[in-house]
């Protein structure tokens, strides 16, 4: 067993046939922990790192092979979400060269939020990117998300300054996410970054309501309702009027 194996990190959960986080089938590992307070998470308990499962790379990447068939036949591999996965940056760098090791494809899903410095040998060995871009608009990612805006900038600029392979993940909420200034001003900056693949839109839903009710906390969407196929269609015509690959 080499280091890389012995190196521990704090997880959620994981999931061994995801089909939404990257190409193929996937195996899924949610690490806990997350900078963001997004009004719309789903995975609410991933928030504080210290509640999180201990696990070692090694135990992971055990697990991971099981399926290693499954990603053969789809082209899929492995995506690490959370939470924040950079919130454990030499945990994840730990789980990608392992999986590289045996030819597993890597993803990495994050909100770009995050120390560059951190990123970077991360993102080495990743072989894709899922960058979820709340808003463009500051004053609505700030409403979302409690953070800042322009840290996931200047991380979606690293990333086409590297060309790593990239897909944009936009979360669209009724009366929140929706304005076309707001939509406007993402396609045009993700249109001038060279390394994106595709744009996902990806409609509001209230799947992880319950669990915000278990954990006490306050849930300001749960008047909102799903975003109309009408409303899909026409945010997905502005990124295609972009250039943009929208799925």
């Amino acid at each position: 067993m080499n280091d890389n194996n012995l190196i521990t990190g704090l997880i959620h959960s994981t999931e061994s046939c995801g089909t939404v986080d990257g190409p193929g089938i996937r195996f899924v590992v949610f690490t806990q922990g997350c900078p963001l307070r997004c009004l719309y998470c789903h995975n609410p308990d991933c928030r504080h790192i210290e509640n999180g499962k201990k696990i070692t790379v090694g135990e992971l990447i055990e697990e991971i092979e099981k399926y290693h068939s499954y990603f053969d036949y789809s082209g899929g591999g492995v995506t690490v979400t959370g939470g924040e996965p950079l919130m454990q940056p030499e945990f994840v760098k730990a789980i990608f060269q392992e999986c590289h090791k045996k030819g597993i494809h890597t993803a990495l899903d994050t909100s770009g939020y995050v120390q560059l410095n951190q990123a970077k040998e991360v993102l080495e060995s990743a072989d894709l990117v899922l960058l979820d871009i709340k808003s463009y608009d500051p004053e609505i990612y700030r409403r979302v998300t409690s953070v800042s805006l322009q840290p996931t900038l200047d991380f979606a600029n690293y990333l086409a300054k590297i060309n790593k392979p990239t897909w944009i993940r936009f979360v669209l909420v009724p009366n929140l996410t929706d304005p076309d200034h707001n939509v406007q001003g993402l396609a045009e900056f993700v249109a001038g970054l060279k390394n994106v693949e595709k744009v996902e839109v990806l409609p509001f839903h209230k799947m992880g309501e319950y669990k915000w009710e278990q954990l006490g906390y306050d849930y300001q969407l749960k008047d909102t309702q799903t975003p109309s196929p009408e409303l899909i269609a026409k945010v997905s015509e502005i990124f295609k009027r972009n250039g943009l690959n929208v799925q």
